[in-house]
């Protein structure tokens, strides 16, 4: 870990400070100010930067994920190169910025475990953040559900999907990602009022049933699953948050009958013709653009441009749809985070990316088996839901959602490093 800051360097406390301050109020600007939430993570970045070189301490370049992330996006740079001769960088110039641009996530996760949340106030700073912004989620999709309007004044989706405090369906995906450490760790640490923390938590999944989205709410699932796994404590509580989702559904046709179309007919049916269901087809579609760019993929900015091109056009996975749907079924990328690696990269590419979420996951559990902490562990669920291979995603590196994801994931590794070291062995006090 890099030095503390001993206050006698003003220029190392102004940039501490802005570093910080920048972090705290990137929530905010997720939820509602996108390009100041860009803003946030390139200012958070270049202030650790700019600290490491004042101190002359690099050391942190020398962390086993970082090393796996250079090595990732530096052959995503390198296959996002416009050399057409070499068949690489489809998407031209374009790509490369893109490509270029993704090193900004990774001096954000870097600058976040060794110095911006190592002090164990940030860290408790952070958590108030999250809670705030999980509660402003929740508060809106039960007021949207309970008079058709949220506290803006703006009514669900087309397909009656509650949009939280925002103007179109996507309160659900971000929900899913901050429900488990903005609760999981206040009703473990409570002793008294168990009955109104426990509830809090069942009034969270049946917010997250109500918002109708449906890959959201799996995923909200599986984190569930995780943290009972790793806090036995707390399976009790997990279980009963599981028979909540069980019985919110199962009302859902007289309660919520647009989620209930949402999420029970309509889901059923996808999985009953996923071959032929829009992310049947680009699924297939990614494959083959992999399968036929095996070794540099096409580049950042490749599948968005590729998608349309007929060579690559191929029968649905149930060989029902010739052609795959053609050009119509083409997106900017395959909404898959693997398939998405292997379009830009190839197979070397995909290698790379799983190489570094495993990466990622190893130090966000370092110590859990023996000691399971209930927010490293429900930072740990909220990134295992989000790299899950099996489910439909946004764009890897695509705001807001992805400043969400980095977020929780720098977080989860501060605390993970705090835990598991001797400096610094405490954590944020919830």
């Amino acid at each position: 870990m890099l030095p503390e800051n001993t206050g006698q360097d003003r220029i190392l406390t102004a940039l501490d400070r802005a570093a910080l301050v920048a972090v705290l109020l990137l929530p905010l600007f997720l939820l509602h100010a996108r390009a100041f939430g860009e803003a946030s993570i390139a200012i958070s970045g270049l202030c650790f930067l700019a600290r490491s070189a004042r101190l002359g301490d690099w050391a942190w370049t020398r962390t086993p994920w970082l090393i796996a992330g250079w090595a990732w996006w530096g052959w995503e740079v390198i296959c996002s190169l416009p050399i057409p001769g070499l068949n690489l960088g489809e998407g031209g110039t374009n790509s490369l910025i893109q490509a270029l641009a993704v090193v900004r996530y990774i001096i954000f996760l870097a600058a976040l475990e060794h110095a911006i949340l190592a002090p164990v106030m940030a860290r408790t700073q952070m958590w108030w953040a999250i809670a705030a912004s999980t509660a402003y989620i929740a508060v809106h999709s039960l007021a949207q559900f309970a008079t058709g309007y949220n506290l803006y004044g703006i009514k669900p989706g087309l397909g009656g999907e509650l949009t939280g405090p925002f103007d179109r369906p996507r309160a659900g995906s971000v929900y899913a990602r901050l429900l488990l450490p903005a609760v999981i760790p206040w009703v473990a640490a409570r002793t008294t009022h168990r009955l109104m923390t426990w509830g809090l938590l069942l009034i969270g999944v049946a917010t997250a049933v109500l918002i109708g989205q449906r890959m959201p709410l799996l995923l909200l699932g599986l984190g569930l699953v995780i943290v009972a796994v790793l806090l036995p404590r707390l399976r009790w509580g997990v279980a009963a948050a599981g028979i909540a989702i069980a019985v919110v559904l199962a009302a859902s046709p007289v309660i919520a009958p647009q989620a209930h179309q949402r999420l029970v007919v309509h889901f059923t049916n996808q999985m009953a013709h996923f071959p032929t269901s829009h992310y049947g087809l680009l699924y297939a579609r990614a494959i083959e653009v992999g399968v036929r760019n095996p070794i540099t993929g096409m580049g950042a900015e490749g599948f968005r441009t590729g998608c349309e091109k007929p060579a690559y056009f191929r029968p649905s996975f149930d060989g029902s749809i010739g052609e795959g749907g053609g050009r119509e079924i083409c997106w900017h990328h395959p909404h898959q985070y693997y398939l998405e690696a292997l379009t830009i990269g190839g197979f070397p590419g995909l290698f790379l990316f799983c190489a570094l979420v495993i990466l990622w996951l190893r130090a966000l559990g370092r110590g859990l088996w023996r000691s399971a902490d209930p927010l490293r562990a429900a930072l740990f669920a909220a990134t295992a839901i989000n790299l899950w291979p099996i489910a439909s995603a946004t764009g890897f590196t695509t705001m807001p959602v992805s400043g969400w994801c980095f977020l929780l994931l720098g977080w989860g590794l501060a605390e993970a490093r705090a835990a598991t070291s001797l400096a610094d062995p405490a954590r944020a006090p919830i």
